[in-house]
């Protein structure tokens, strides 16, 4: 399927090649490596079944991993959708882009996040929440639980921002870099692996350019099981409720650090 969608981008098209996200980033890896990014064809790769969410269908089908898998080959924008209608817009965005291009969706349906007239932009990552004591960000199914959490810390003292970082390659490094400066802490929520998933390309952003405390909500350095989508999200701390004892902690942190002067 691969090869035949980047002989298709090869003769003009621009193919949309789909499976379960554990098959489509996996198995054909080194043919996503060597025929579609190498020569940067213009495959749209859309990657269904992300995250434990699968359920009931074992940890062999669990992709947990998948989202590092194709951030790591070059030139492969990675976007990881928060709702159907921002699906919707970046199914969109993908086809007028030129190049390849991952898009994670899920077996679960989603809460609605977004109206159907919402924005995208590939490389952008919107600010849905204004808050000066931390900033969370996330991806996916956790952008609605991030919400959620933001919601619940309010009513605690605590104000959020919440930015919903769909593009994970390449981040939107101005809008991160002003949450980190303005608020202090960073907070991290995926449906992935916290190793190679969006808390890393976070991390490893913030590293270089302005490291402050940082929480990364994600699934451990383990593999999936079976079980009910539900029953696996709070298996693997997936929840509004880790989130807000994350963001708690990570604020407690903050406010033991030397005060330094605020930055623009």
């Amino acid at each position: 399927m691969i090869g035949i969608a980047a002989g298709l981008a090869a003769s003009g098209k621009i193919p949309f090649a789909s499976s379960f996200a554990i098959f489509e980033t996996g198995r054909p890896w080194e043919q996503i490596r060597q025929s579609v990014c190498y020569p940067r064809m213009n495959v749209k790769l859309v990657a269904s079944h992300g995250g434990v969410t699968v359920g009931e269908d074992a940890w062999s089908h669990i992709s947990i991993e998948d989202i590092a898998l194709m951030r790591i080959i070059p030139y492969m924008t990675v976007i990881v959708p928060a709702d159907a209608f921002e699906t919707e817009r970046a199914v969109e965005a993908a086809a007028s882009f030129v190049g390849p291009v991952f898009i994670r969706l899920s077996r679960e349906k989603f809460p609605v996040c977004f109206d159907e007239g919402c924005a995208f932009r590939i490389g952008k990552a919107p600010r849905l929440r204004d808050g000066n004591d931390l900033t969370i960000i996330s991806a996916g199914l956790m952008v609605s639980r991030s919400l959620d959490a933001a919601e619940i810390l309010s009513r605690g003292g605590i104000e959020a921002r919440v930015i919903n970082c769909s593009t994970i390659k390449p981040l939107d490094e101005e809008e991160i870099l002003a949450a980190a400066r303005q608020t202090g802490a960073i907070l991290t929520a995926e449906e992935h692996s916290i190793i190679g998933g969006l808390g890393s390309a976070i991390a490893e952003f913030l590293m270089e350019k302005e490291p402050v405390p940082l929480v990364r909500i994600g699934i451990r350095d383990v593999f999936g099981v079976s079980g009910r989508p539900a029953q696996l999200l709070e298996h693997f701390g997936l929840t509004a409720e880790q989130i807000v004892k994350g963001a708690r902690d990570l604020v407690l942190r903050k406010n033991s650090l030397p005060r330094v002067a605020s930055q623009p």
